[in-house]
C-alpha cells in the first residue's frame, strides 16, 4: 500500500529583502503511512511549518511533488478534495473559530461541504464527543479556556471527516493544562479513530509518544526515526539548538558520570524502573 502522504524532493523559497530569497524547504522527501503519528521538530526557521502547509495545499512546491492520498497538490481541480482528506489546525485557536455558539462552529465545515442537515447533526455530536466537549455545545466559544478552544478547533476539523490532521504548533499558546488536554485528544484520534497525525511542535515532550520523529534544520530533514532513537542523540540535537525531553537528558548526563543506565528511557516510569529494578 502506498503512503497516504508522499513528499518528493520538494523545494520552496520565500522572497526576502532586496530581491534575496530564503530557502524554506531544500529538497525534502518524506513518506507517511496511513495511521502514523509523525512529530516534526526543529527550531524556528527550520522549515517545519512550511512543510505542514504543503501537505494540504496552502503552499505549493516550487519544484518536487506533494501527493496526498494519490492526489497531487499542484492540481487546482483536486485542492478541495485534498483539504477534505487533510485538515489543518493552527497555533491560535481564536483565528479558527467563526461562530458564536460551539455547535454552530463545528457545523460550519460540513455545511460548506453541502452535507445533509441530519448528517451534520450527527457529525457535530460525534466530533464534540471525540474531543470531550459535548457539554459545551450551547456555549459561546469566547468563554472557553485556551485548551478548550483548541479542542473545539479540532472538532471542527473532525466534523469534516478527514483521514489526516496536520497540527501546526497547536499548543504553543496554551498553558501546561491546556497542552495536556489537546495532546490527549490528538492521541485519542490517532489511536482510537485511526486518523493519521502530522504534529509540528517545539515541545520535545510532545514528540515522545509519536511513532516517528522527524528533525528539520535549514529546510532539510536531518533525522527521521522512532523517538527513542532520535532522543538518544542528545549532543547532536544540542548542536542544532534543540532541547531533549528531560528524562532523556537526565539519562545522558548520568551515563556521562558513569552510572549504569541501560537503554534509552523517555518517561519517569522507565527511569524509575532502571534505577530501582
Amino acid at each position: 500500500m502506498e503512503p497516504i502522504i508522499q513528499i518528493k524532493d520538494v523545494y520552496y523559497r520565500y522572497a526576502g529583502n532586496e530581491g534575496e530569497e530564503t530557502t524554506a524547504l531544500d529538497g525534502v522527501s518524506l513518506d507517511i503511512r496511513k495511521g502514523e503519528f509523525v512529530a516534526v521538530i526543529g527550531h524556528n526557521g527550520s522549515g517545519k511549518s512550511t512543510l505542514a502547509k504543503h501537505i494540504n495545499g496552502l503552499m505549493l512546491p516550487m519544484s518536487g511533488q506533494v501527493i496526498v492520498k494519490g492526489m497531487d497538490t499542484r492540481d487546482e481541480n483536486l485542492i478541495w478534495d485534498i483539504r477534505q482528506v487533510a485538515g489543518m489546525v493552527f497555533q491560535n485557536p481564536d483565528n479558527q473559530l467563526v461562530a458564536t455558539i460551539v455547535e454552530e462552529d463545528v457545523a460550519f465545515g460540513p455545511e460548506n461541504l453541502a452535507v445533509p442537515p441530519e448528517q451534520i447533526r450527527l457529525r457535530v455530536d460525534d466530533a464534540l464527543k471525540a474531543v470531550k466537549m459535548l457539554q459545551f455545545a450551547k456555549s459561546a466559544p469566547h468563554l472557553l479556556s485556551g485548551g478548550q478552544k483548541q479542542r473545539l478547533a479540532i472538532a471542527g476539523i473532525i466534523a469534516m471527516r478527514p483521514e489526516i490532521i496536520i497540527l501546526d504548533e497547536p499548543t504553543a499558546m496554551l498553558d501546561p493544562s491546556g497542552r495536556k488536554e489537546v495532546m490527549d485528544t490528538v492521541h485519542y484520534l490517532n489511536e482510537e479513530e485511526g486518523i493519521t497525525i502530522v504534529h509540528i511542535t517545539h515541545f520535545m515532550e510532545e514528540a515522545i509518544r509519536a511513532h516517528r520523529v522527524v528533525v528539520m534544520e535549514e529546510g532539510r530533514i536531518i533525522m527521521d526515526g522512532p523517538p527513542r532513537e532520535i532522543f538518544r542523540q542528545v549532543s547532536e540535537l544540542r548542536e542544532i539548538g534543540l532541547d531533549v525531553p528531560q528524562i532523556a537528558e537526565l539519562a545522558y548526563e548520568l551515563k556521562k558520570e558513569g552510572f549504569p543506565i541501560t537503554g534509552d528511557p523517555l518517561s519517569t516510569e522507565e527511569m524509575v524502573n532502571i534505577l530501582c529494578p
